[in-house]
C-alpha cells in the first residue's frame, strides 16, 4: 500500500480504490449535492486546510468523484449487512491505538456476525486509515458519509480527528449521521453545539484529570506539572487539570509541550527540564504513547523522579513496551516505578468481572487483524490490552443499541434505540444509561500502576507515591 488513505471492507468487499490526485471535477450541475461541490459550498473553509504534508505526498487532497449525493435512503442498508464507517489511526506513531481498539471491537463483531448477526445483518466495517490526522479524517469521513453511505460512524481515534469531524456532522444534520463511542475524552463532543451528533461510552478527560488532581492533592502532591500535545486533545486535557487544580486553590506548577506525532526515538530533554525549573511533585501527561514515553525515559535519566502519570488515550502496554525496551539490561522496570496510568475500563486481568472472561475468550478466539491493505508499517499486537478491552465494550453496546431498532435499520431510528438503553449491565459492574439529556454511558475512572511488568490496579496511592515513597513501593 502506498499512503496513508487506503480503504478496505472487511470481511467482504473490495478495498477502496485510490482516486487520481490529478483529476479535477467540475461543479456539479442542477445543485446536486456532491462531496466536491459540499466543500466548494463552505466546508473546505469550516473543516480546516489541506493536508498537511507530514504524512508524504501520497496524503494530498484527492478531488471528489463528481455525481455523489445523498440517495434520500436515510441510511437503509444493504439486506444483509449493517455497514459502520471507520476512521482511525492504523499507520503512524499512534497505529496501535487504532489497531488494538478494532480488534477489541472484531472480536465481539466476529461472535455477533458468527451467529447470524443482529436481526440476519452481519456487522460490517469500511475502513479507512487516518494516521491520527485531522485531514485525512475528514476526508475518510465524507467519503464514509457521502460514496459509501454507511449507516453510522464508529470506532474513531483521537481528539484532533474527532474535533475535525463534528462540524461535518453538524453541517450534514438533515442526514442523522452520528458518530458511536469515539476513543477521545474531550469536551466537543459532550456540549453544544456538536454532543446532539455524537454518543459516548468513556469517560471524559475532565473526569480523569479530576481523578488524578484529586488523588495527588490528597496525599500531599500539590504542585503538579502538565507535559501535553500541543493540539486539541493536549489542550482539553490541561484544561482539565487546571479547572480541578483551581477547585483546590492551586494553579498549574509548570507546562511543556510536544508535537502531534513524535516518535520515541526524539528527545525529550528540553521538555523535562523546563519542568524541573518547577519542581513539580508529580507530573500529568496528556499525550500518545511514543511522545510519553520518550518523556517518561528522559525524566528519569535525567533526575526528574516523580510520579508520572497519562491519561486512558496514552495507550498503556504500548507505552509499557516502548519503556521496557529501552530499559537497562539488568533492570527492565528502571523506567516504570513513578507512572500511574488512569483507565476507563477496568483491568483486564480481573477475571471476576464478568465481561472480562468473555471479552479474552473472544480476543483468544477470533484474534482479529486489520486487514493487509492498510498495514502499512509493522505492530506486533496485544494478546489484551485496555484499548482492545474498550473496543469490545463498544461493539457490546453498540450491538444492542442495533438490535432495538425496530425493522429496517434507518438513521431516524437510531436516537430511540439508543435512549432506550437504561441500567443495561455491559458486565463490568456499572449499569449503562443514555438519554437526551446523558449522552454518555460509563462514568469510572481506574488507576493503574506497573508491577511485574504489567499494569496492575493501584490500591494505595500513600503508600506508592506518599511523600516518602520510593517509587516501588507496593502498589
Amino acid at each position: 500500500m502506498s499512503g496513508s488513505r487506503k480503504g478496505t471492507q472487511p470481511p467482504n468487499g473490495p478495498p477502496v480504490p485510490n482516486r487520481d490526485p490529478a483529476r479535477e471535477v467540475p461543479p456539479s450541475p442542477g445543485g446536486l449535492l456532491t462531496r466536491r461541490s459540499a466543500i466548494r459550498a463552505g466546508l473546505a473553509g469550516l473543516l480546516g486546510a489541506p493536508f498537511a504534508t507530514s504524512l508524504g505526498a501520497s496524503t494530498a487532497t484527492r478531488p471528489l468523484a463528481p455525481g455523489l449525493r445523498w440517495s434520500g435512503r436515510q441510511g437503509a442498508q444493504p439486506d444483509d449487512e449493517i455497514v459502520l464507517g471507520v476512521s482511525a489511526a492504523f499507520s503512524g506513531p499512534s497505529r496501535g491505538l487504532g489497531t488494538e481498539l478494532y480488534r477489541g471491537a472484531m472480536s465481539c463483531f466476529g461472535q455477533v456476525n458468527e451467529q447470524g448477526g443482529v436481526n440476519g445483518r452481519r456487522i460490517v466495517p469500511r475502513l479507512y486509515d487516518d494516521g491520527y490526522q485531522p485531514d485525512p479524517c475528514v476526508e475518510n469521513t465524507l467519503k464514509l458519509m457521502l460514496e459509501d453511505e454507511v449507516f453510522l460512524l464508529f470506532g474513531y481515534v483521537g481528539t484532533p480527528t474527532v474535533t475535525r469531524v463534528l462540524p461535518l456532522l453538524k453541517k450534514f444534520q438533515d442526514q442523522q449521521m452520528y458518530i458511536f463511542f469515539p476513543f477521545t475524552g474531550a469536551q466537543p463532543q459532550r456540549e453544544p453545539p456538536y454532543g446532539e451528533f455524537a454518543f459516548n461510552l468513556r469517560a471524559s478527560y475532565g473526569q480523569e484529570t479530576a481523578g488524578l488532581v484529586d488523588n495527588f492533592i490528597r496525599i500531599g502532591r500539590r504542585r503538579i506539572a502538565v507535559f501535553y500535545q500541543a493540539d486539541a486533545y493536549g489542550r482539553s486535557g490541561w484544561a482539565g487539570v487546571r479547572a480541578a487544580l483551581a477547585r483546590h486553590g492551586e494553579t498549574i506548577a509548570g507546562e511543556a509541550t510536544y508535537r502531534r506525532g513524535t516518535q520515541f526515538t526524539s528527545v525529550m530533554r528540553p521538555q523535562v527540564e523546563i519542568l524541573q525549573e518547577a519542581s513539580p511533585d508529580a507530573v500529568i501527561c496528556v499525550g500518545a504513547y511514543a511522545a510519553c514515553a520518550a518523556f517518561a525515559r528522559d525524566a528519569m535519566d535525567l533526575g526528574l523522579h516523580v510520579p508520572i502519570a497519562n491519561l486512558s488515550f496514552v495507550g498503556s502496554e504500548n507505552l509499557l513496551s516502548l519503556l521496557v525496551g529501552a530499559s537497562r539490561d539488568d533492570d527492565p522496570a528502571y523506567y516504570t516505578p513513578w507512572l500511574v496510568n488512569s483507565q476507563v475500563v477496568p483491568s483486564y486481568e480481573d477475571t471476576s468481572i464478568p465481561a472480562i472472561p468473555e471479552y479474552r475468550d473472544l480476543m483468544d478466539r477470533y484474534d482479529p487483524q486489520v486487514p493487509e491493505e492498510l498495514v502499512v508499517e509493522p505492530y506486533d499486537p496485544f494478546p489484551y490490552s485496555f484499548t482492545s478491552l474498550e473496543g469490545y465494550l463498544d461493539a457490546k453496546l453498540l450491538t444492542e443499541i442495533l438490535r432495538r431498532i425496530d425493522g429496517t435499520p434507518e438513521r431516524s431510528k437510531l436516537n430511540d434505540a439508543v435512549f432506550s438503553v437504561r441500567n443495561y449491565d455491559l458486565g463490568i459492574g456499572e449499569m449503562v444509561s443514555f438519554a437526551p439529556d446523558r449522552r454518555q454511558g460509563l462514568q469510572s475512572v481506574y488507576y493503574t500502576v506497573v508491577e511485574d511488568g504489567r499494569f496492575v490496579t493501584l490500591t494505595d496511592w500513600e503508600a506508592k507515591f506518599g511523600p516518602t515513597a520510593t517509587g516501588d513501593d507496593a502498589s
